[in-house]
C-alpha cells in the first residue's frame, strides 16, 4: 500500500505574503478589484505562489470570465451526447460499444510569437484533451488564418505553423485529415491557429477529470517540469498584442513540445485505461499543475495536498509558483487508489514514461502546495477553478461600416456592361485567390493516411474515417469558418457557418450529430466586440438547435487584436457526422464524363448573394453588404436529401468563390490522396439562360443551401428533389473538353 506523507502545519500558520503584492498582482495581469477579491477570499495577503495561481486560473483563457454568461445559452444535450461541456472534450455515442470524442481549441498568440512551437504544442494540447477522455486519438484537423500572403511576416508565420503542425502530428502518428487555410489582412497582426482532434473509445472506458475518494494519490505522468511555457496558454492568450507586433521577450512563454514523448504518454495512458487502474485523469495544459489539481479537486468539492519537492524538475532551483504554473508539455495528472500506485508506475515505465506520486486527495476544500518543506499555497480549490470572477461586459450593437453597400446592385450594373473575356478574366482572378487554390504546399506536409483509417482526407467537403479495420461504420468531420460574413453580420454569419459545416458532412453522406466550436474575437473589454460575441451566440444557438448538432464543448479566444485593430469575428465550427457504411461515402468531384451536373437546394433569388463574397474582395477590394441569410428549414431538407438520395454520384457545396469555384473544383478535383498529381480535368458546357445583368451573381454568388451534384439518373434525382420540396437546375453534362463554358464564361481548365 503506497503512502504519501506531508509536513505538519502548525495551527494558524499561513504562507508567507508576497512582496509588494498589489504591484505583483498587476504585473501578472490581475485587475485591482480581482486582487481585492483574492484578499477577501483568503482573509489575508496572498503569497507569491498563490498570486501566480490566481493569475493563471483567473485569466480569460482559463476562467471564461467574459464569456461564460453567454455560453450557458448554447444547446449541449442530445440523445447521442454521453459527455457535454465541462470535461476536457465531449463524447458522442456512435453505436454499438463505441463512442467518439472531439474538440477544437486555439493556440493563436503563442503561434504568432513562436510559430513552430506554438502550433506544435497546440496540436499536442488538443491530443491530450482527447486522450484524457479515455480515447485513442484518430484524426487531426487545422483551421488556419493568416494575414496578407505577399508579406514576409505572413510567410514566416505560415511556414512555421505548418511545419509545427506536421512535425508533431506526423511524429506522433495521427493523421491530419483536413482543415482550412484562409488569408485576410485582418489576421496580419494576429493569425489564428485552431486545432481539432477526434478520438475513439469504448463507451465503458470514459475517463473523467474529478476526484472520487479521499486518500487517492495524485500521480504526475510524463515529462519533467521546466520553466518553458509559464503563462504560455493562460496569460499570453489573455492579452492583446501592442502595435509593435511580435514581442521577442514573450518567446520563453511559449511551450516546447516533444511528439515522441507524447507517443509514449498516449500508449501508457491507454494501457492504464484498459486495466482500469485510474480513478480520474486530467491533461496538464494551460496553467499546469495548479489547473489540473484545482479542477479535479473542486469538481468533487474535495481538497488536495501536493508536495512540489516530489515533482521531477528540469531545473532544480525552480520556485513554487514556477512549478505550479509551468505549462511544460506531455504531462498528465492521474488519481490512483493507493494499492494501484506501484502498478501504474510500472506500466508507465514499460513505455519509457515517468510516473511520480506528488500528492493526495484530502477532506475539506483546500488546495495546498509545499516546497522545501514549507507550505507555500493554501487556498480553496473552488476559488481557483469554479468560483472565479464572472463579468457582464458592456455590450453595444456592432455594425460594419460597409454593411449598407448594395453589392448585388453594383454587380448588376457591372455585369450588364461586361463581355465574355472580362467575366472570364474575373473568374481567373477569383480562382487564383489563395483562399480558393488548393493549398498543396500545406497538405503535402501532413500525413493524412497514417493509421489506415482514412477513407477521405484533405480536398473533399468532409473527412471520412473508418472506426475500426473490421467495421464499415465510420465518422465524418468538417471544420468551417467565415470571418468576412461574420464581420458584416455576426448573427447571420454564424448561421451560415453552421449550415455550411453541417452541409459539408451531409455531402459525403453522413448525418451531422454534434458540434464543437472555437470562438475567436478581439478584446472583450470593447463593447462592440461583446456585441459581436452576443450576436454570434444567438445565431449559433438557433442554427445548432435547428440542425440537431448540440455543442459538446469548445473554446473562446479573446484579445485577438494588435493595438486597436481586432480580427474579424471568426467563430470556427467543427462538425461530427456518422456514416453507416464508409464504402458509400460520396466524393466531392465528378467521377467521369457523360453524366449530368445539377445544382440543387434553395435556388430562389437571394438578396445580397455577393455580400462578403470572394469576388467582391478580389475584384473590388472590399468587404461589404448584408449577407443573405440561410433558411434553416430548407437547409434541413437539403441535408436530409443528401443523406437519403441514392441517385447522386458526387456532391459539393457552393460556398467561397460561388458556383464557378464549385464547378472548377468538381471538374478538376482529384482523389484527396493525389493532390500533387491530379487527373486531367473534365469539361462542362453550362446550358442555362442567364440575363446579362445577372451573370456575375450566377457565377460568383455565395448564397447558402446550394450543392452541385452529379448523376447518371436525372429522373430519379429530380423526383428526390421534388419530394424534398427543393429546387433543381440542370447545368449540363460533363465532357472531355477540359473547359468550363457558359453565360459570359469560357474558361480553360
Amino acid at each position: 500500500m503506497f503512502e504519501l506523507n506531508f509536513p505538519p502545519v502548525a495551527d494558524g500558520f499561513v504562507p508567507a505574503p508576497a512582496e509588494d503584492p498589489l504591484e505583483a498582482a498587476r504585473a501578472l495581469g490581475l485587475k485591482d478589484d480581482e486582487y481585492a477579491s483574492i484578499v477577501d477570499t483568503l482573509g489575508r495577503v496572498p503569497s507569491s505562489a498563490e498570486l501566480g495561481a490566481y493569475s493563471v486560473m483567473w485569466s480569460e483563457h482559463c476562467s471564461y470570465k467574459s464569456s461564460k454568461v453567454h455560453l450557458k445559452n448554447l444547446p449541449s444535450s442530445g440523445d447521442r451526447i454521453l459527455v457535454g461541456p465541462g470535461e476536457n472534450a465531449g463524447v458522442v455515442d456512435v453505436g454499438g460499444d463505441w463512442a467518439v470524442t472531439f474538440k477544437i481549441e486555439s493556440h493563436n498568440h503563442p503561434s504568432y510569437v513562436e510559430p513552430f512551437q506554438g502550433a506544435a504544442t497546440g496540436v499536442g494540447g488538443i491530443i491530450r484533451d482527447i486522450l484524457t477522455m479515455g480515447a485513442r486519438p484518430i484524426a487531426l484537423m487545422n483551421p488556419l488564418r493568416f494575414g496578407d500572403p505577399d508579406t514576409s511576416t505572413t510567410q514566416w508565420v505560415k511556414d512555421g505553423v505548418v511545419h509545427g503542425i506536421s512535425h508533431y502530428g506526423n511524429c506522433v502518428g495521427i493523421p491530419n485529415v483536413g482543415g482550412e487555410v484562409v488569408y485576410d489582412p485582418s489576421y496580419q497582426g494576429n493569425p489564428l491557429v485552431n486545432v481539432f482532434c477526434a478520438g475513439l473509445l469504448k463507451k465503458d472506458r470514459i475517463q473523467l477529470a474529478r476526484a472520487e475518494q479521499v486518500g487517492d494519490i495524485a500521480v504526475l505522468i510524463g515529462q519533467r517540469t521546466g520553466r518553458d511555457g509559464i503563462g504560455g496558454a493562460s496569460i499570453l492568450a489573455s492579452e492583446e498584442f501592442d502595435e509593435g507586433g511580435i514581442d521577442e521577450t514573450k518567446r520563453p512563454n511559449v511551450q516546447v513540445g516533444d511528439p515522441f514523448a507524447a507517443k509514449g504518454v498516449i500508449e501508457a495512458c491507454l494501457e492504464l485505461y484498459d486495466a482500469d487502474l485510474l480513478s480520474g485523469i486530467q491533461d496538464m495544459g494551460a496553467a499546469g499543475i495548479v489547473c489540473s489539481t484545482s479542477e479535479m479537486a473542486s469538481a468533487a468539492r474535495m481538497g488536495m495536498d501536493v508536495n512540489l519537492d516530489l515533482v521531477n524538475l528540469r531545473e532544480p532551483d525552480m520556485e513554487a509558483w514556477e512549478i505550479i504554473c509551468s505549462e511544460s508539455q506531455e504531462r498528465m495528472l492521474a488519481l490512483v487508489k493507493p494499492e494501484r500506485v506501484e502498478t501504474v508506475i510500472a506500466t508507465c515505465a514499460k513505455w519509457g514514461v515517468d510516473a511520480v506520486p506528488i500528492g493526495k486527495v484530502v477532506e475539506g476544500d483546500r488546495l495546498r502546495f509545499w516546497r522545501n518543506g514549507v507550505l507555500e499555497h493554501d487556498v480553496p480549490a473552488a476559488s481557483l477553478a469554479a468560483d472565479g470572477p464572472v463579468y457582464h461586459r458592456p455590450i453595444e450593437a456592432w455594425t460594419h461600416p460597409n454593411a449598407d453597400i448594395d453589392v448585388d446592385a453594383d454587380a448588376r450594373t457591372q455585369s450588364a456592361e461586361l463581355d465574355t473575356a472580362a467575366i472570364t478574366a474575373m473568374a481567373e482572378r477569383v480562382l487564383a485567390s489563395p483562399n480558393i487554390t488548393v493549398p498543396s504546399e500545406v497538405i503535402e506536409q501532413y500525413d493524412a493516411i497514417v493509421g489506415h483509417g482514412t477513407i477521405a482526407g484533405p480536398g473533399g467537403d468532409a473527412a471520412v474515417l473508418r472506426l475500426q479495420p473490421t467495421h464499415v461504420r465510420g465518422v465524418a468531420f468538417s471544420t468551417d469558418g467565415n470571418g468576412r460574413l461574420c464581420a458584416l453580420d455576426p448573427l447571420v454569419g454564424i448561421r451560415r457557418v453552421v449550415a455550411e459545416s453541417t452541409r459539408n458532412v451531409a455531402c459525403v453522406g453522413a448525418e451531422p450529430v454534434a458540434a464543437t466550436n472555437c470562438l475567436n474575437f478581439g478584446s472583450p473589454e470593447r463593447p462592440e466586440i461583446m456585441g459581436q460575441f452576443q450576436d454570434t451566440i444567438t445565431g449559433l444557438k438557433e442554427a445548432c438547435v435547428a440542425l440537431g448538432t448540440p455543442i459538446t464543448g469548445g473554446n473562446v479566444s479573446f484579445y485577438n487584436q494588435t493595438g486597436d485593430a481586432a480580427i474579424h469575428p471568426t467563430p470556427v465550427m467543427g462538425i461530427m457526422g456518422i456514416i453507416d457504411d464508409v464504402h458509400n461515402a460520396r466524393p466531392s468531384f465528378a467521377p467521369e464524363s457523360g453524366i449530368s451536373v445539377v445544382l440543387i437546394g434553395d435556388l430562389r433569388p437571394a438578396d445580397q448573394a455577393l455580400a462578403g463574397s470572394e469576388w467582391d474582395w478580389v475584384v473590388n477590394g472590399r468587404i461589404a453588404g448584408r449577407p443573405a441569410d440561410v433558411d434553416l428549414d430548407r437547409e434541413i431538407a437539403l441535408q436530409r436529401l443528401l443523406r437519403s438520395s441514392t441517385a447522386m454520384l458526387s456532391a459539393h457545396d457552393v460556398s467561397t468563390g460561388g458556383l464557378v469555384t464549385s464547378l472548377v473544383e468538381i471538374l478538376r478535383a482529384q482523389d484527396p490522396q493525389r493532390v500533387a498529381n491530379p487527373r486531367a480535368a473534365l469539361g462542362l458546357d453550362v446550358t442555362v439562360d442567364v440575363a446579362d445583368e445577372d451573370r456575375l451573381a450566377f457565377w460568383f454568388g455565395e448564397a447558402p443551401t446550394q450543392v452541385v451534384v452529379t448523376t447518371r439518373d436525372l429522373d430519379a434525382l429530380t423526383a428526390d428533389v421534388e419530394t424534398a420540396g427543393l429546387d433543381l437546375l440542370v447545368l449540363g453534362t460533363t465532357s472531355e473538353s477540359s473547359r468550363l463554358v457558359g453565360p459570359g464564361l469560357d474558361l480553360a481548365l
